[in-house]
């Protein structure tokens, strides 16, 4: 009889046990949306050097363009205000990591490296990987082997995918690395260097700002990729992003405010 009381007990108290388990309250939700909802503001990071996603008037110090726009509507979606940070492509992982910035925006490319260690939004753009030189020499870099010569200057900026691609496809070719991102179409103008690889987005844009510049086979990319917003790996902030995305695809809003955004980007001064 002693030994049963003392189980009794001892279920008795493993029961309390569970109880006060199940009486303990939730952790708090420390979620990223959770944090800019608190905060009041959203905080975005940008290089403010990639036209027509976002430019940075070094005047004025204001963003423009598509996804700075989108940014704007973003933050409104969310009740919040709107803060954008300026970031640079090399730093631009570290900068969302150490929590720096809640998303980076600007015509990111989606890549399996950077979905390591963050996550994307549904992609809002396909591109790919193009040469784009004087129109003069379109027919001269048709083909990586074409480019991949030890005369050919190939300028890039550095730590976006532009540079990962010449290091994975062009080890003869001369890179060039100028860590203005806005100044690399001057150089080709100029004749300093031959060619640059980027996206045919970007490639389209700069030919109407740059009419002596034209993009190779805009149509026939080396690469297939699609353009993203990165966040850190939340899958709260992430859902939020995606079904706003997909509001703003679905209604034409997107559409219609990139047609916008590229008008305007086009009838300013390169």
């Amino acid at each position: 009889m002693r030994a049963i009381r003392i189980l009794a007990v001892l279920a008795m108290m493993g029961a309390m046990a569970v109880g006060s388990a199940k009486a303990a309250p939730p952790a708090p939700d420390t979620s990223v949306l959770s944090q800019i909802l608190a905060r009041g503001t959203l905080r975005v990071g940008m290089t403010g050097d990639y036209r027509p996603f976002d430019i940075l008037d070094a005047k004025t110090g204001q963003f423009s363009g598509i996804d700075v726009v989108m940014a704007n509507r973003l933050a409104r979606a969310l009740g919040v205000k709107l803060d954008i940070v300026k970031t640079t492509w090399p730093t631009l992982m570290q900068g969302l990591l150490t929590h720096k910035y809640d998303i980076a925006m600007g015509g990111i490319t989606i890549t399996l490296p950077r979905l390591k260690t963050a996550f994307f939004s549904t992609p809002v753009m396909r591109a790919g990987k193009i040469p784009f030189t004087l129109c003069k020499n379109v027919n001269k870099y048709q083909t990586i082997a074409e480019i991949d010569r030890p005369d050919v200057k190939v300028i890039v900026n550095p730590g976006g995918t532009n540079a990962a691609f010449d290091k994975a496809h062009l080890p003869h070719a001369q890179i060039v690395v100028i860590k203005d991102n806005t100044k690399t179409f001057g150089e080709i103008l100029d004749g300093k260097v031959d060619l640059m690889i980027t996206d045919n987005v970007e490639a389209r844009l700069q030919h109407t700002l740059h009419p002596a510049l034209c993009p190779v086979h805009p149509d026939q990319p080396f690469t297939f990729s699609q353009l993203g917003y990165m966040m850190p790996q939340d899958p709260a902030l992430q859902s939020f992003v995606d079904y706003w995305l997909r509001i703003e695809r679905h209604d034409g809003t997107y559409k219609h405010l990139l047609k916008a955004s590229l008008d305007a980007t086009s009838s300013q001064p390169g």
